[in-house]
């Protein structure tokens, strides 16, 4: 019996050694529907290419080496590619990046949907952007008892640099991260500075739930 239970151990620290080989101790996190909006002053085409240090999971259109679009003022862009129309560039992936969420803020479950109106109105998005956002995010997070928030800042730029020609004269990219709290906790409030638009304008909007 006891040699059973000694290969039994000895078979379970083997498995136990090879996850922590193959896998790592480093959690993956996914970007989610990062969307890209494009405002020119006047119809252009437009070359967006994303150096995304991770892996893309989905794109669509399809990413391939970059897209290429003719974006008009509104917002809406034809794809090169196949000659479609789209409202926005739309990818995710997941990475190993480890986010800084030492400043932010606790919010009731309850109370999201009021804070992200606020703070994204205030940030520089549109209604129809910030619309979108919400609609995208508050199904999950107005289901858990509290949520940590942050908005990433050159962190999220080095992750995932975006090369846009020809050069927009303003972008405004928000990258909410959150994690699920059972109770609040305390921690300094995060700054948060408004927007504005000039010229050929680039809004990007995704989320990150942090495990």
């Amino acid at each position: 019996m006891k040699t059973y239970k000694t290969k039994f151990l000895i078979l379970s620290l083997s498995l136990s050694l090879t996850l922590i080989l193959f896998t790592g101790c480093t959690k993956e996190h996914k970007t989610k529907k990062p969307v890209i909006y494009l405002y020119p002053t006047s119809e252009q085409t437009v070359s967006v290419k994303l150096d995304y240090k991770g892996e893309f999971t989905c794109t669509y259109p399809e990413y391939k080496d970059g897209w290429n679009v003719i974006a008009e003022p509104d917002g809406t862009l034809t794809n090169i590619e196949d000659k479609r129309e789209y409202s926005y560039l739309y990818w995710e992936g997941i990475s190993q990046n480890q986010w800084d969420m030492s400043k932010g803020f606790v919010v009731k479950g309850e109370d999201t949907e009021e804070f992200l109106q606020e703070k994204l109105e205030y940030m520089g998005l549109t209604p129809r952007e910030y619309n979108e956002f919400i609609v995208y995010w508050l199904p999950v997070m107005q289901e858990n008892e509290y949520n940590l928030i942050t908005f990433a800042g050159q962190e999220y730029e080095n992750l995932a640099e975006l090369n846009i020609t020809p050069k927009p004269d303003s972008i405004l990219r928000v990258m909410m991260l959150f994690k699920s709290l059972d109770k609040p906790i305390e921690i300094e409030e995060q700054e948060i500075k408004p927007f504005a638009r000039k010229g050929f304008t680039v809004v990007e909007w995704g989320g990150i739930e942090v495990k």
